[in-house]
């Protein structure tokens, strides 16, 4: 039973997992009318403002991240068979149904009944999922739902609710007490998904399908606006997690709506599992963390899609105004090198940037903002009471030797691997790794004692390179030439005629601290050449990798933290193979 329910929930909540973005700075009912119908106190709410070009966007991938591999059908197949659970048959038959559509853009909005462009939204009324999506062919969905009823035997009761016709699919026992069903409605060209239980408010159901309006809406409380305004998201789609709406969940008993909900269903198990938490000492100082860290919001910077190509900027910040870490963490923040943030010229990249001469003064500054002030809440006294026994001061006879640095960088730029079966060899390397530090040279003379194999070693101090092949000796069948320099403030690792035009150009590059964290891949370059190798052995390609090769994709990702709080931004570009 909880497989079957947990596996409702999931797909409820797969349904509302596409949302985008462009910029605006007023949000009404009138453009959005389903807003009027979500509450401010919603805890989690992701909505797909302006219609996003789903047909295109499929299109857009590549073929190969499009199909699912013929095996993964047959084991479709063979657990339709041999499920003797109905349900299960049913969400198997749907999920067949799925992967068979995104064959193409024009058959999964077929299958679906979808416009070309759409908008959706997903919420929870509570503890409550509720997924609604424009349709413009009904008839269509209803049929999917028909088909997977035909396979399964699992089947669908009928009702009306002020004038809304729905199905509801019951996923609990017939033997259980409480019930809880899978409803599935359209109205006013909204196919909405929700769940109804028989221990929730009759009303819900109501407000779920929209035919009854509440008091303090989201337009309401201008929640959108603000997220937009603050972070400078376009207005195609915002998402959020309500952290203080979550708190007050867990802390009172019917402080909102998901409170209510909660204490209703642990009176039904006679068991609270956050009991500990609804005392009034951990009632303020939750509350009070809360505040320091209101939200996770996200939403995106950029949306450029059409049938051939994709290109979408992602954005996610945990909010938070506590001012001590926010400038302890800043402070953190090292040198990433520009080349690691290339995400069309390379293979792999990776930069990591942190100043070593601040870490110890700024997790000091973190550690003594956690343990101030003292807890009374049981669950973080415990906390506090672990955080004492270790001190981050510890870690200043780790970073001594490392003073100075403020980031490493690596970049795979391109590899090649020879056609010849009987004599395989890696054909050429093109790649950089960076130590970036105020003194590269001095660092590396004091490295010098632990490696015995470059202590005759000297670096010039004009970037002139050394080659290292006779120090550290490569492996015959690569054939690689390994060159090592000082190039600015940056000790370089390279080999390649472009890992040496990347080495070079850092020399003009002063150390500033811009960051904490980048990496980027591109899918085709890192896993065709290997593939194509493993092919022309006759050897069988590893289970998960054969499809990579077409994987026409490339993403980055980076973390920082600003005075907003922490914020994460991703990239990401599909092209078409077709």
């Amino acid at each position: 039973m909880k497989k079957m329910l947990i596996a409702a929930v999931v797909a409820a909540a797969g349904a509302g997992g596409y949302w985008y973005s462009q910029q605006s700075t007023q949000i009404s009912a009138g453009e959005n009318p389903v807003l009027s119908y979500i509450p401010a106190d919603t805890p989690i709410f992701s909505a797909q403002l302006q219609p996003f070009p789903v047909k295109s966007y499929i299109n857009s991938l590549s073929e190969a991240y499009r199909q699912y591999p013929v095996d993964v059908f047959d084991e479709l197949e063979q657990e339709l068979e041999q499920e003797n659970d109905p349900r299960a048959k049913f969400f198997v038959s749907l999920m067949k149904s799925y992967m068979a559509s995104m064959k193409d853009g024009s058959s999964f909005i077929q299958t679906f009944g979808l416009a070309e462009n759409i908008r959706s939204y997903f919420y929870t009324l509570g503890a409550l999922p509720v997924v609604k999506v424009e349709i413009d062919n009904p008839d269509a969905f209803w049929s999917l739902l028909d088909k997977a009823e035909a396979e399964s035997g699992f089947s669908h009761t009928k009702a009306n609710l002020k004038g809304v016709d729905y199905r509801s699919y019951r996923l609990t026992d017939d033997t259980e007490q409480e019930q809880i069903n899978w409803v599935f409605a359209v109205h006013d060209g909204l196919l909405i998904s929700t769940l109804s239980t028989s221990f929730s408010e009759a009303a819900l159901l109501e407000t779920a399908l929209g035919v009854t309006p509440i008091d303090n809406s989201i337009v309401d409380a201008h929640i959108i606006e603000d997220i937009i305004n603050k972070h400078g998201f376009t207005n195609e789609g915002i998402s959020y997690i309500n952290h203080k709406e979550i708190v007050t969940a867990l802390t009172s008993t019917d402080g909102n709506q998901l409170a209510g909900q909660l204490s209703k269903l642990f009176e039904m198990s006679q068991e609270d599992p956050f009991a500990e938490l609804k005392t009034p000492a951990c009632q303020l100082e939750l509350s009070t963390i809360a505040d320091n860290w209101p939200r996770t919001v996200a939403g995106y910077d950029l949306l450029d899609i059409n049938d051939k190509e994709s290109k979408i900027g992602f954005r996610a910040v945990v909010e938070s105004k506590n001012q001590v870490l926010l400038d302890a963490y800043q402070k953190l923040r090292g040198y990433i090198p520009a080349y690691t943030q290339d995400i069309e010229n390379s293979v792999f990249t990776l930069g990591v940037g942190i100043d070593i001469n601040q870490m110890v003064p700024s997790l000091t500054a973190i550690w003594d903002d956690m343990l101030t002030p003292e807890y009374q809440c049981a669950p973080l006294a415990q906390m506090q009471a672990q955080m004492s026994q270790q001190s981050p001061g510890m870690l200043g006879m780790f970073t001594g030797m490392a003073n100075g640095v403020k980031g490493v960088g690596i970049s795979l730029i391109d590899y090649k691997i020879s056609d010849d079966i009987d004599n395989p060899q890696l054909e050429s390397l093109d790649a950089v790794m960076t130590l970036s530090a105020d003194n590269p040279s001095m660092l590396f003379n004091m490295v010098k004692p632990f490696a015995p194999e470059l202590a005759n070693v000297q670096l010039s101090a004009n970037g002139d390179a050394i080659d290292i092949n006779s120090i550290i000796p490569m492996p015959p069948e690569m054939k690689i030439k390994a060159k090592m320099a000082v190039k600015g403030n940056h000790l370089v690792l390279f080999a390649g005629n472009k890992g040496e035009a990347v080495a070079n150009s850092l020399a003009t590059e002063s150390l500033v601290n811009n960051g904490l964290m980048v990496m980027s891949a591109d899918y085709m370059k890192m896993f065709k050449p290997l593939l194509t190798f493993i092919e022309l052995t006759g050897e069988p390609v590893p289970e998960g990798l054969e499809a990579m090769k077409g994987y026409d994709m490339r993403v980055k990702m980076s973390l920082d933290i600003d005075q907003k709080g922490f914020e994460v931004d991703s990239l990401s570009n599909s092209r078409s193979t077709e």
